[in-house]
Formats: C-alpha cells, sequence, structure tokens
C-alpha cells in the first residue's frame, strides 16, 4: 500500500470540492484489490444507493487486507451517518501502518 499523508486525506477533500475523496477511494481499491480484497468496479460509486454497497465492500476489504486492524462495519457507519472523513483517515493510518516495516 502506498505511504499517504493522512492530513492530506483529510484536508485535500475540502480544497478539491471532493474530488481527491473519489481519487483516493479509487485508487486505494485497487492496492486493496492487489493485496487479496474483493471490491468491485468503481464505476459503482456515480450509480445511486448502489454506491451505499460499494462503500460496504471497500470497507469489508480494508478490514481483510490490514488483518482487521481496522473494523470495516465501524468504518461504514462511520461513513454513513458521521462522516467519511473520519473512516478515510482510519484507512489511511491503517494503510501506512501495513507500508512501514515493523522493527
Amino acid at each position: 500500500m502506498k505511504n499517504r499523508s493522512v492530513l492530506a486525506v483529510v484536508l485535500l477533500p475540502f480544497v478539491t470540492l471532493g474530488i481527491y475523496s473519489i481519487y483516493w477511494s479509487v485508487t486505494t481499491k485497487g492496492e486493496l484489490n492487489q493485496n487479496g480484497a474483493e471490491i468491485p468496479t468503481a464505476w459503482l460509486l456515480i450509480v445511486p444507493l448502489v454506491n451505499i454497497y460499494w462503500m460496504w465492500k471497500y470497507y469489508e476489504g480494508a478490514e481483510k487486507v490490514t488483518g482487521g486492524k481496522v473494523n470495516g462495519v465501524l468504518l461504514f457507519v462511520l461513513h454513513l451517518f458521521v462522516t467519511s472523513i473520519i473512516s478515510t483517515a482510519l484507512c489511511q493510518d491503517a494503510y501506512n501502518k501495513l507500508s512501514t516495516p515493523s522493527a
């Protein structure tokens, strides 16, 4: 997984009016799929209501790839009912820890 700044993941969606959130989701989806997740095509993001299913599969894949270090159900609920900024920041933090070798 590519190491990205958590602060950038939080702030860039505001600067780009949400476009960075879509870019981040699509690029990390590809990385997650390369590591064993089974997330469907990102084209489903533009289909109303189906994008909810896509986000469920995304967070399910994130939980699988991180070995349970993130809770997919919790992240999905945060994304739906609170804000996606928190769930993306938590995911990126977990992805950064995956790419950093343990000492």
